[in-house]
């Protein structure tokens, strides 16, 4: 009897690919190219260190590094080792990453050099001794921490593992990501091997990358659609480009890089529309352009797919809960204005194997036409939060007609109609997308509150353009303070930005004379976005 086959995991594409073609070029940094072959010979090494040093009971393994050989070498050769792997980002707050840090319970970190500051800033306040393994050759941390962190350099990696599949269960993580909490604390939410497989086997079959194809890389690799940049690159034998930073001017880089591929938020692509430079024919290398992360306009749409008129446009729709995207809608030029309600491109149909349903408050599915909150199921959808069982049972149900199948609730407003078409409306809470990103507006409304020093501060995301934000800004109560203990808004500012991520932090600080409340006697989001827009701001 033939012994059992390892099961299918997040890296088998990318073993698949360096296989069949090790000499293809893989990625491409500024002036770093390296073939899938000269990769693995970076990652491998990562991947043996683990086996040989990792405790069995290390599920997951920290990456400190950005777009760099280290990052995707370090995210490669974690998943090689049969672990998951939990990005963290040097552009966070100190705060924040010690809060992911800790949360994960890692006590290892592959380390990237462009990461030195903030390994510095990080290691002595940490409450533990980690394991930090350091793979680019001539560098090392040069400081004396209290702790005896142990230190494995460049120097130490010499074997490079064999491109074996990892022996994992499909329940194992092979992410580990943090989404914006409403408490002040990131959720975890770990996606298994069988949740991303299912999403990669889809997208495999959905976008026919190949190759020969050249493709985007855009997010930070906090960002969960950061898979499918790397993930459906590399599974196909194709070549990731990463931008050197998240950038919001794509047109030069397209040209540049000779793309064929682009993947990113509609915020982008409003930017490149703002500056002029989204023209007809501007990208004509292009075969896919996707968006997702946050609704995309009817007529952003149309200015991209005229842009690269050799392309498919796909708007794709998907929390981190159900593993990057679960719906898409393909736009057609012909019929796809009469299409938008709102505005807003639809997000269409859920992908083979998984199912949405559109419920009113008691979680009953209301009829066609009639908007209600989306829950999605099916294998895409993750097990819950990481040590989180209260949000878990809110957020992840049982629904009556369905019987034992768990459903997320997405908290977004939708309506489905007799194609099964669904229509994005809105967000059932405060969560709301800025840039891309899913923020919690409590969370900052609950930093605001600590660094006014005030129980009146309110976070709305401002200014609003097709039904997305670009940033963030707070509102304060002016009757709520003394000249002699008010708080700058360059201090609060700054204090924000010590907690905050970028993208989260305000950018500035309004004052009004009465905090508009609701009927519910709650402070009325809406009103205040009125005011603003009628202020002229």
């Amino acid at each position: 009897m033939a012994p059992p086959q390892p099961s299918r995991s997040l890296i088998s594409g990318f073993f698949g690919s360096l296989l069949k073609n090790p000499a293809s070029r893989a990625l491409e940094i500024g002036e770093t190219s390296l073939s899938y072959e000269q990769l693995w010979d970076y990652a491998g090494k990562i991947t043996a260190c683990l086996k040989e040093t990792l405790d069995p009971r290390e599920n997951v393994v920290a990456v400190l590094a950005d777009r760099s050989v280290g990052a995707y070498g370090g995210i490669l050769g974690v998943l090689g080792a049969g672990r998951g792997y939990v990005p963290l980002n040097p552009k966070f707050p100190i705060e924040r990453t010690l809060a992911m840090l800790a949360a994960s319970g890692c006590m290892t970190v592959v380390v990237g050099k462009e990461c030195a500051a903030t390994l510095d800033s990080l290691l002595p306040r940490v409450d533990r001794p980690l394991k930090l393994i350091v793979p680019d050759t001539g560098w090392q941390p040069e400081k004396k921490f209290s702790l005896a962190h142990r230190v494995i350099t460049a120097s130490q990696l010499s074997q490079v593992a064999d491109p074996h599949e990892p022996e994992v269960n499909q329940d194992d993580a092979a992410y580990l990501l943090f989404t914006s909490g409403s408490t002040g604390k990131p959720k975890g939410v770990a996606v298994s091997q069988s949740n991303v497989v299912a999403y990669m086997e889809h997208a495999a079959k959905r976008f026919g990358i190949h190759a020969g194809d050249r493709c985007s890389q855009n997010f930070d690799l906090t960002f969960d659609l950061s898979v499918h940049d790397l993930f459906t690159c590399w599974d196909a034998g194709a070549t990731l480009c990463p931008f050197a930073e998240q950038t919001l001017t794509p047109a030069a880089l397209v040209d540049e890089l000779e793309l064929t591929v682009w993947f990113s938020v509609p915020s982008v692509a409003m930017f490149a529309s703002k500056i002029g430079i989204l023209q007809p024919g501007a990208f004509p290398t292009l075969r896919w352009s996707l968006f997702c992360g946050e609704a995309l306009s009817s007529t952003l749409a149309a200015a991209w797919q005229a842009a690269a008129n050799n392309s498919i446009v796909e708007n794709l729709y998907g929390p981190t809960e159900a593993t990057i995207a679960i719906t898409s809608y393909r736009w057609d030029p012909a019929t796809s204005p009469a299409e938008c309600v709102r505005g807003l491109v639809p997000i269409g149909w859920p992908f083979d194997g998984q199912q949405v349903c559109v419920v009113n408050e008691d979680l009953i599915p209301v009829p066609l036409g009639e908007s209600g909150e989306l829950c999605l199921g099916g294998s895409q959808v993750t097990q819950g939060y990481l040590n989180d069982p209260e949000k878990t049972a809110k957020s992840f149900v049982h629904l009556s007609h369905t019987g034992d199948q768990v459903w997320y609730c997405t908290g977004d407003l939708v309506r489905q109609d007799e194609r099964g078409c669904l229509f994005y409306l809105g967000r059932r809470d405060f969560q709301v997308k800025v840039n891309g990103y899913r923020v919690e507006l409590q969370e900052i409304d609950l930093v605001l509150r600590e660094a006014a020093k005030t129980e009146l501060a309110v976070a709305i995301p401002w200014p609003l353009s097709d039904g997305s934000a670009s940033g963030i800004v707070g509102v304060l109560s002016q009757s709520d303070s003394t000249e002699s203990d008010a708080v700058s808004d360059k201090q609060i500012i700054a204090a924000c930005e010590a907690r905050l991520p970028r993208y989260m932090v305000p950018t500035r600080i309004y004052h009004f004379s009465q905090i508009p409340l609701n009927v519910n006697g709650k402070i009325d989001r809406g009103k205040i976005t009125e005011m603003l827009a009628n202020s002229g701001s």
